[in-house]
Parts: C-alpha cells; sequence; structure tokens
C-alpha cells in the first residue's frame, strides 16, 4: 500500500533561491514541451523525447531532470486523455471539454517535479537531504517532519519524491511502501457508516460525529472570503492567501479523527466497515442555490478514502453498498416508503410504528447490505465442484 509523507525542507538564505529557481525552470520548459506534445499530436513518450530532449539539455537541466519534465508532460496528458474518456469535463461539444482540448496543458510555476534517487539523496539520522538543483548540486538542505513520518521513511520509502512549493516553504512528497495487514476474512459483523452533512458520520454501534462545528466553520470561513474579496485592498489580498487552505485542513483534521474511531472500533470487534458508495451525488442531486455550498464542500470521498487506508493497514475488510433506499427502509421491519422520512433527522416506519433517528436507521441497513456483499464476494471466490 503507498502511503505519501510529506517533509518540509528548510532551506537556508542560499540555498532557497535556488530550490526556487529550479521549479520555476522545469515547469517554464515543461510548458514548452507541453507546447511540442500538442503541436505534434501527443506522440508517445520516447517520440516526444526526441523532439525536446536536446532542447532541455541545452537550457540548463541535467539528464534526470529532463527525463522527468517530458514523463510529467506525457502523464499530464494521459490523465487529460483518461478525464476525457470517462466524461469528467462534460459531454462532447460541451464549451468545458472544448476548452481543454482546444489546447496545451499549462503548468503553473510551483507545480510539483519529480524527482528520483540520482537527484535526490536523504540523510536521516542527521535530517538533511541533497538535492539536484539548475545552481548546482545542494548539500545538507534540512528538513523537518514528525518523529513517526521520519521512521516510515526510513523503514519504507520507495520510489520517487515530489518537490513543490506551497506559499513560499518548500516540501518534498515520498511515496512509502506500507505493508499491508491480512485481511480478517471471518467478521463477526459489519459497522454500518451513513455519511451526510449534517452529521458527518453515523455508525450502527452508535457513534455519531455531528457536523455542526464543521459546518459553522466554513459559514465562517465563507463570510470572511466574501469579505476581504469585496474590500479588494492589498492587505486583504495578503490576508486571503495566508487563510487559503485553512478550511480544507481543518476538514481534513476532522476526517483523520473520525475515520481512526471508526477503523479502531472495527478492529476492536472483529468487524468490517461497510460504506455507501456516492460516486455521482453531486450530479444527482438537485438543491436550492443557498444549500450548494454545503453540498459541494461536503468532503464525503475524503472520508472515504481515509476509512479505506486506515482499514487496509488494519486488516478489516471494507465494502462498498448501494445506497438506494438506505434512508426510506425500516430496519426493523424492512418496509420501504418515502414517508418514513418524516423529517432530516427523524424516521417513523408507517409499517411498524418504530421511531428513531434517521441516520442511525440508514447505518443499520448499510450494515446489513455489506454483510450481503461481502457473503456473495466469498461465495464468489469458492471453486466450482467439478
Amino acid at each position: 500500500m503507498k502511503i505519501a509523507v510529506r517533509v518540509k525542507l528548510i532551506p537556508d538564505a542560499v540555498q532557497a533561491p535556488a530550490v526556487g529557481a529550479t521549479l520555476r525552470t522545469v515547469n517554464e520548459q515543461a510548458n514548452r514541451v507541453s507546447g511540442v506534445a500538442f503541436a505534434h499530436g501527443v506522440p508517445r513518450e520516447y517520440e516526444l523525447r526526441k523532439h525536446t530532449y536536446a532542447e532541455l539539455k541545452a537550457s540548463g537541466l541535467g539528464a534526470q531532470a529532463a527525463q522527468h519534465t517530458i514523463k510529467k508532460v506525457r502523464d499530464a496528458y494521459t490523465t487529460l486523455a483518461a478525464n476525457l474518456r470517462a466524461g469528467n469535463l462534460g459531454k462532447p461539444g460541451s464549451r468545458r471539454r472544448a476548452r481543454a482540448e482546444s489546447k496545451p496543458i499549462t503548468f503553473r510555476p510551483h507545480s510539483a517535479q519529480p524527482y528520483d534517487d540520482r537527484c535526490l539523496s536523504w540523510q536521516y539520522d542527521v535530517r538533511t537531504v541533497s538535492i539536484w538543483t539548475t545552481a548546482d548540486r545542494l548539500k545538507n538542505v534540512r528538513f523537518a517532519c514528525s518523529a513517526d513520518a521520519l521512521e516510515m521513511l526510513r523503514e519504507y520509502r520507495r520510489g520517487e519524491s515530489d518537490l513543490i512549493e506551497r506559499d513560499g516553504a518548500f516540501y518534498l512528497i515520498a511515496v512509502c511502501e506500507i505493508p499491508e495487514a491480512p485481511v480478517n476474512e471471518n467478521p463477526s459483523g459489519f459497522i454500518g457508516v451513513d455519511l451526510g452533512i449534517v452529521n458527518i458520520a453515523t455508525t450502527s454501534t452508535g457513534y455519531r460525529a455531528a457536523g455542526r462545528g464543521l459546518n459553522r466553520h466554513r459559514k465562517r470561513q465563507l463570510d470572511l472570503r466574501r469579505k476581504l474579496q469585496a474590500k479588494g485592498t492589498r492587505s486583504a489580498k495578503r490576508r486571503l492567501r495566508h487563510r487559503s487552505r485553512k478550511e480544507a485542513r481543518h476538514a481534513a483534521n476532522i476526517n483523520h479523527i473520525i475515520s481512526k474511531k471508526i477503523v479502531t472500533t472495527a478492529e476492536r470487534t472483529g468487524r468490517g466497515i461497510a460504506l455507501e458508495d456516492l460516486t455521482g451525488i453531486r450530479d444527482r442531486v438537485r438543491l436550492r442555490k443557498d444549500q450548494r455550498a454545503q453540498l459541494h464542500s461536503w468532503s464525503f470521498h475524503q472520508l472515504g478514502s481515509f476509512l479505506e487506508y486506515k482499514a487496509r493497514r488494519a486488516g478489516v475488510p471494507l465494502v462498498y453498498v448501494d445506497p438506494a433506499y438506505t434512508s426510506r427502509q425500516c430496519s426493523e421491519c424492512g418496509h420501504i416508503d418515502r414517508r418514513n422520512r418524516v423529517d432530516q433527522a427523524t424516521f417513523a416506519c408507517r409499517a411498524c410504528g418504530v421511531i428513531m433517528h434517521a441516520d442511525d436507521n440508514a447505518s443499520h441497513n448499510i450494515d446489513r447490505k455489506g454483510e450481503a456483499v461481502w457473503t456473495a464476494g466469498r461465495e464468489s471466490r469458492v471453486p466450482a465442484t467439478p
């Protein structure tokens, strides 16, 4: 299992300009390579190398940096083609899709640049790196990270690392290959997890993560952004840059806390985790204008990905289930009726009369679906009798 570990570089007054100039140079050259690729119909990487490698070397890039720049451009076009095939950029003929297809891909001055072990070496004991730059190879560039992250880098780091610049600070994002724990093939049951906006997560074990605090935080951030944008002064723009991504970091921290609690409970009780497959829900749901901001800031996919990788590390089975009727079906008698859902928080079955919190009812429906999906998957792996 691959996990990205981010460490902060702490270059001194001489090293920092060289690192910044390197990122700007490689991304400027990547834009040139992208223009060549677009003009030649996006050829294969080998053909693109024949068109651009000599020019990159002449511009001052090293051999490995030139190769990585070409590969970065080719990978970007591969990703674009995959998004077009999947319809993520709209239907054929749509304005967004036409705009994406009509011009070369561009890279921002501070976009990530990959480094392999020839361009970057780590000295874990003294917490420094030796890194290639367009000026020269810089040695003894300090980095900072937590003790757990350092141990993970020392034990499991493999392959390339990405250099990025964000808000004037430099970071290295290293890939670590973490061994997965053996999956519990015979869970004693499943914990159903109902995801929502009012309550971020509600489990069939009774745990409920309320979204009230996070929603208030997002509302405050939105109001502050509007005020600063309306003001438009230099200090307001500086304040906007300073506060950028603060909301995303806060939401990610909450999702980490929730996912860790759910996975720990599943591991301790020997159960699996069942999640709703909410892919495409933003396209299916129609809301009033004043509700759209809440829907589009709902980070259910991030919480699901956190649950997935934590479960894999712990050996906890995780399955995705069809979300159809989980909020309308009674978890006691199975009766399905739209009128069962009295309001956002209340579920009252029209058949058996049971009354409970709507999210609790949905979580119990999800855990039953999870057991059914897991059992069907196990049966499908049994070889047929000859």
